[in-house]
């Protein structure tokens, strides 16, 4: 199963990689353009996720030593907002 996101993204690193040509940047270019607006193929639904894993995914941000104090805000107001 082919997904978009990784597709788009290939496009999106060929035109930036220096060391393709510039027919295939073109071809790139031309693809996102015609078959992913742009390059934008939106961003997942939270539709399908286990709203358990969530919490306990935001509740190990907030006690990792690693994780910013700005991560571990927005983690606490995401876990607070459920």
């Amino acid at each position: 199963m082919v997904n978009p996101g990784n597709v788009a993204g290939g496009h999106k690193a060929t035109i930036n990689n220096p060391n393709v040509s510039e027919e295939a940047k073109q071809h790139s270019k031309e693809v996102l353009e015609n078959e992913f607006n742009g390059g934008d193929v939106g961003k997942t639904k939270n539709d399908n996720k286990n709203p358990n894993n969530v919490a306990g995914g935001l509740k190990a941000t907030l006690n990792n030593p690693n994780t910013s104090d700005e991560a571990k805000e927005s983690a606490k107001e995401r876990l607070d907002n459920m």
